[in-house]
């Protein structure tokens, strides 16, 4: 028999230590993301994964904010985040600074999640779209890889938080 273990023997980091750990050379870009509890679930993922830091793009909302706060679960307080109101101006600067971007979506000539292989000493910014729209076209235009997550039943899509986490547990498994 296996004993679930309590939260104080989970060796959790603090706020701090957070902040001062080695992070993985991972960026998410949240593209015009409407539901705020999609918005607190990136982040409580990112804080699992020590993902670098977070864009909240046009119409994402910002923390503080109860709705995000309530799936967050006090991440917005560990991980880094900026808003930057347009999505293509900020992949434009990232990529001057050295930053691959790749945007999470079904298009032509993807690369399925499986088969894409990380460098080395290379920080790459993964951008997740609109709930209904995806990423904008003029977004997927100027990233350096599309990447897609295979599906296999009658859905082609997934929730955005879901589509987070699976991209950011395959790329943090890849990278580490």
């Amino acid at each position: 028999m296996q004993r679930k273990l309590k939260n104080s023997e989970l060796n959790r980091l603090s706020i701090s230590d957070f902040k001062k750990a080695k992070k993985t050379p991972l960026i998410v870009i949240l593209d015009n993301i409407r539901s705020l509890n999609n918005i607190g679930s990136v982040f409580r993922t990112s804080d699992a994964f020590l993902i670098e830091k977070i864009y909240l793009c046009g119409i994402t909302a910002t923390p503080p904010h109860k709705d995000i706060h309530k799936t967050a679960l006090g991440s917005t307080d560990s991980v880094d985040w900026e808003y930057a109101e347009n999505t293509e101006i900020l992949i434009e600067k990232l990529r001057n600074e050295g930053v691959k971007v790749i945007s999470i979506e079904q298009a032509e000539n993807t690369i399925q999640l499986q088969d894409f292989k990380p460098e080395k000493n290379t920080t790459y910014a993964l951008v997740f779209g609109n709930e209904v729209k995806g990423v904008q076209q003029s977004v997927v235009n100027k990233s350096d890889f599309v990447v897609e997550i295979p599906q296999f039943g009658t859905k082609h899509s997934f929730n955005i938080s879901v589509s987070a986490g699976i991209v950011l547990w395959d790329f943090f498994c890849k990278i580490k």
